[in-house]
């Protein structure tokens, strides 16, 4: 059975790295890898190939950055063509970026069964391009796998409930498994100049946030001020850095504004940070994971399990509002919640792997 999958940012080149691992002990599957060149600069896309060992993709669409429209509609287009050159039996889409919408479009139009990993997420924030990607996304697919009950219920609610499988996060399962190998990475903390604990990791990437001046602004006023007590670890976007120097800003000097980096990188900093500051949905749940405490800069999460036991808390982009949330988390004592119990026994891509493999022999 060839499974043909989509991927083209950095969230999916994670997700893709365990479960196609999973996929390579089922000798009756075959994958065939489609890279969309949504996120095309090395440290944003080749260097997660290489340190995740991510087989190489059968094709690369260079597709690059646009408007949301343009750049889907290219994509559509592409992928139509490896689809009907490739005649693959299911295509594998991951999350909610403008490839996951892509590939899962061209698929049902082609009458291509389509397999959603990480559907039922909602911030019910249909301001979010993500919104609708997984909102579109999960009324065209025939498998449905939900990483968590709430995801599952999200679904019933909107009245999807044929296909709907809860299998856990591969998310988790791909944190616990490139842990260990991340210990190798452990220059990462050093050459950033700081120890265990004594730093803030921070992350801003989405455009709710880096294309409004204002909200900008407020977010980088917080880390200005916040970094006049604790460092801040800064992995910058390449939009973002541009947009904060379009409104005139500059970060404070103990804010360490670094390149991207890998994810093994950002897995050592994020274990090793006294508190994570992001508007990732990626990210949040990797603190979660990790059990390292978290401030979102949004007012809504796809993850509310992250929310349990205020591990996660949640803030306007008002720079008042986010320095109170961090030094709210940073004097917390409580324990944090464990993970495992919300995000399955890190057996999430083996229960996709099967669920397709059954898919393929009821056909």
């Amino acid at each position: 059975m060839k499974v043909l999958t989509v991927v083209g940012a950095r969230p999916q080149f994670i997700k893709a790295a365990i479960m196609s691992k999973t996929l390579a002990q089922h000798a009756e599957l075959d994958e065939c890898l489609v890279h969309t060149g949504q996120h095309y600069d090395d440290r944003m896309s080749q260097v997660f190939f290489d340190e995740l060992e991510i087989p190489r993709p059968a094709y690369n669409l260079q597709i690059g950055s646009a408007t949301h429209g343009a750049q889907t509609g290219r994509m559509l287009e592409k992928i139509e063509e490896v689809m009907r050159a490739e005649s693959p039996e299911v295509v594998l889409v991951y999350g909610d970026t403008n490839s996951t919408l892509a590939g899962a479009l061209a698929a049902v139009k082609l009458d291509i069964p389509v397999a959603h990993v990480e559907a039922g997420l909602r911030s019910f924030n249909t301001r979010m391009p993500e919104e609708i990607n997984r909102v579109v996304t999960d009324r065209v697919s025939s498998l449905l796998f939900c990483p968590t009950p709430t995801a599952v219920e999200n679904l019933s609610a909107e009245g999807i409930k044929a296909g709907v499988h809860l299998v856990g996060d591969v998310m988790y399962d791909g944190a616990l498994y490139f842990s260990e190998r991340a210990r190798s990475h452990d220059h990462s903390l050093s050459a950033c100049g700081h120890d265990r604990q004594d730093y803030i990791l921070m992350t801003c990437h989405r455009a709710e946030n880096t294309d409004d001046p204002a909200r900008l602004n407020e977010i980088v006023e917080a880390a200005n001020g916040l970094a006049e007590t604790i460092p801040i670890v800064f992995p910058v976007h390449p939009r973002t850095r541009k947009q904060i120097r379009a409104i005139g800003r500059e970060l404070h000097p103990n804010i360490r504004s670094i390149e991207p980096i890998s994810y093994l990188e950002m897995l050592l900093l994020e274990r090793g940070a006294a508190l994570i500051l992001t508007d990732s949905g990626g990210v949040q749940k990797e603190a979660f994971i990790f059990g390292v405490p978290c401030v979102t800069l949004r007012t809504e999460t796809e993850w509310p399990e992250t929310l349990r036991g205020q591990a996660n808390l949640l803030t306007e982009a008002h720079a008042d509002r986010i320095t109170a949330a961090v030094h709210s988390q940073l004097a917390r004592h409580e324990p944090m919640p464990d993970a495992g119990e919300c995000y399955g026994e890190a057996k999430a891509c083996e229960r996709i792997a099967r669920l397709i493999h059954d898919m393929s022999t009821s056909c």
